[in-house]
């Protein structure tokens, strides 16, 4: 006997069925209508990596939060590239699209392929236009099908805000370290660079800095280069410490190179100023000496009489009277010979102008390419109850100290150096010192002629000492007399780090933190082990081609198997 279907009974369930899906759709459509609400109304992204490459700083988000006019950035890295490239690409492109989510759309960019322009006199122009900007060539040797081309590639973005402008170089590292490391070393200061960039085109000044004068310290235009990117950033007065009664207008005071002694009452400006919480960059020669001044028979160095030594003494550190010699060393033009009248010149190594590319894992130091230092001293650390001492650069393990009164000759190159006279490893020739400093002037008679009320001991303060007055002396073009780039060396046509490094630590000391910790970020390289993956090639191929394969015939059978079960009956 066939059991009877009721018409109204299975109309009723068809409807019931019907009712309770529609329910379902409409559910799900408010649901997803609500989420897309709060989504818009509340922006937050998740970064599940484990180096947190994808995540942004607080202070990065407060600054992209306060913009006040929109930002252009313009990254010249489109086009085809070699995979390492490709990864700066992408880390650039994904960093800019935070930054403009965060920005909440004032921050816009986008990628230009320099080379794009078929006409090569338009090209080169182009070319030109971008150098003239900041933006350095760098040249790419990639493979294309059977054949290795060369390319010019600019890593680098142009930002602008209203009337300002300034470059970003994104390819930045030690030029030294393996091209895989180094472009590692740009992606992990991707962030620094662009919101640096940002920061200089779209906020307002954050500090000010005075540039003591009137001990025959370096000026315009030794120090153009210098004093024209910290004025970017921050307000720069010049001060004659002899002319003002305090340095309480400032929150950092520079000291490049000075020549000539101090009085007791400059001094206790200064000590009064770090004091009371003000930060302080010395840059200071332990002896005197210079290339120009070396005759030919030879030039006596004798050590600097600056009477800064009791006081930087109490504060921690001693730039010692000596030199320091240095296999690892940049080069000098000498005349090697005559060709009838004309002198032959030829480079050669001058030991005492020391390449420097030891560096402290601090932010201010971290991922730097080699900074040039010239006729620098050693330092050393003294106690200093309270102060915490943080080495900062050191010179190679070929390294020695000469003692001062030193013999300085143009013939020292000449000369065969036995590599075992230079075994001093790691010379320290900077240091940081942080902490609550004790004045000089403590159990000391106040100096006359001061209205600054003494104090012995007060805030925690921040002083950064380099041993190299020249640190931050840029050349001058001797035919136009114009000023070169910080870092420069014309002879060799080589760029150094010194105006980064001063950069960074102007930009530590001045409390802008939020930044330069940025440079201490790190992201993981996990190469692969090529070897292995020579060996085991075909393995993992069969199962990165074959288990996806075996998983979907899997579901196919499972699925026509519960299929037909159903139906069966």
């Amino acid at each position: 006997m066939v059991e009877q279907t009721n018409p109204v009974t299975q109309k009723q369930a068809v409807e019931s069925r019907r009712r309770h899906d529609w329910t379902f759709f409409l559910v799900a459509v408010g649901l997803l209508l609500v989420l897309n609400f709060v989504a818009s109304r509340y922006f937050f992204r998740l970064d599940l990596t484990e180096d947190k490459r994808y995540s942004i700083s607080d202070q990065t988000k407060n600054l992209l939060g306060n913009l006040r006019e929109p930002v252009q950035v313009t990254v010249y890295l489109e086009g085809e590239f070699p995979a390492g490239f490709r990864r700066l690409q992408n880390s650039t492109r994904e960093m800019l699209e935070e930054f403009r989510l965060y920005s909440d759309g004032k921050v816009q960019y986008q990628f230009v392929d320099p080379s794009a322009n078929t006409n090569e006199q338009a090209r080169n122009q182009f070319y030109m236009q971008l150098a003239q900007k900041g933006l350095q060539p760098t040249n790419l040797f990639a493979q294309e099908g059977d054949k290795k081309v060369e390319k010019i590639v600019f890593p680098g973005a142009l930002i602008s805000a209203g009337s300002k402008e300034t470059a970003a170089v994104l390819l930045r590292g030690s030029q030294a370290a393996p091209p895989e490391e180094r472009l590692n070393q740009s992606i992990e200061g991707l962030e620094y660079e662009l919101a640096s960039g940002i920061r200089k085109v779209a906020a307002a000044s954050a500090g000010r800095i005075g540039v003591l004068q009137g001990h025959g310290e370096l000026w315009l235009p030794q120090a153009a280069d210098f004093l024209g990117t910290l004025s970017e950033f921050y307000t720069v007065n010049r001060v004659d410490l002899s002319q003002v009664p305090d340095l309480n207008n400032f929150n950092l005071v520079v000291l490049m190179k000075p020549t000539k002694p101090f009085s007791e009452l400059d001094k206790y400006k200064m000590d009064q100023f770090l004091i009371r919480g003000g930060k302080m960059l010395f840059m200071l020669d332990g002896v005197r000496a210079s290339l120009d001044s070396i005759q030919e028979n030879g030039f006596l160095a004798f050590p600097y009489d600056l009477n800064l030594q009791d006081m930087l003494f109490r504060y921690g550190v001693r730039v010692n009277p000596d030199l320091v010699q240095d296999l690892n060393a940049s080069f000098i033009p000498m005349v090697t010979g005559y060709m009838g009248n004309q002198p032959q010149t030829q480079l050669v190594p001058w030991r005492y102008y020391p390449l420097i590319s030891n560096f402290s894992q601090l932010p201010l130091t971290r991922n730097l390419d080699a900074v040039q230092t010239k006729f620098v001293s050693s330092l050393d650390t003294v106690k200093a109850v309270g102060i915490k001492k943080s080495p900062l650069l050191w010179t190679s393990q070929y390294s020695r100290k000469r003692d001062s009164p030193v013999s300085i000759s143009l013939n020292d190159p000449r000369v065969d150096r036995d590599p075992k006279l230079f075994s001093q490893n790691a010379i320290p020739v900077g240091y940081l010192l942080e902490g609550k400093f004790q004045s000089v002037f403590k159990n000391r008679p106040v100096p006359a002629g001061t209205r600054i009320p003494f104090q012995a001991q007060g805030k925690a303060s921040q002083i950064v000492v380099f041993s190299d007055g020249d640190l931050a002396a840029n050349e001058v073009d001797p035919r136009s007399g114009r000023p070169l780039e910080l870092g420069f060396d014309r002879f060799t046509r080589s760029r150094f780090a010194n105006k980064e490094l001063l950069k960074n630590v102007a930009d530590y000391l001045l409390d802008e933190k939020g930044l330069i910790e940025l440079r201490g970020k790190e992201i993981k390289l996990r190469p692969l082990d090529k070897a292995k993956l020579r060996d085991e090639r075909t393995k993992w191929q069969a199962i990165n081609l074959g288990i996806p394969l075996a998983l979907l015939l899997l579901f196919g059978v499972v699925k026509f198997w519960l299929r037909k079960r159903k139906y069966a009956h």
